[in-house]
């Protein structure tokens, strides 16, 4: 699924990685329990998924949690997505997100 694109950056959580390409986009694959992969839903991804969350963003940043993800996008934002419990998500509430949010 990366075949041809130049990865800029990766990160490893406990069962699901994410990978910056060179265009600013977000790959995501592994495990996709309480969204993580941030793909809309909590299926498992076998190959590398773009995000299309950020089809209007560049990534320039990312993180893998265990149970969650982080972002930050070239105009300083910062998204997460995965599970909510604890507040980890920072969107004040312990929601689950399966799709990235500001």
């Amino acid at each position: 699924a990366l075949a041809g694109q130049r990865v800029l950056a990766v990160s490893a959580g406990g069962a699901h990685s994410l990978a910056i390409t060179a265009d600013g986009s977000v790959w995501s694959w592994g495990v996709g329990a309480s969204g993580k992969l941030g793909h809309g839903d909590e299926q498992r991804q076998l190959l590398p998924k773009k995000i299309e969350a950020f089809a209007d963003q560049r990534v320039v940043a990312v993180s893998a949690g265990n149970f969650h993800s982080l972002a930050l996008t070239a105009d300083g934002a910062l998204w997460s997505w995965g599970f909510g419990g604890s507040g980890k998500l920072g969107h004040g509430d312990q929601e689950d997100q399966l799709l990235p949010k500001k």
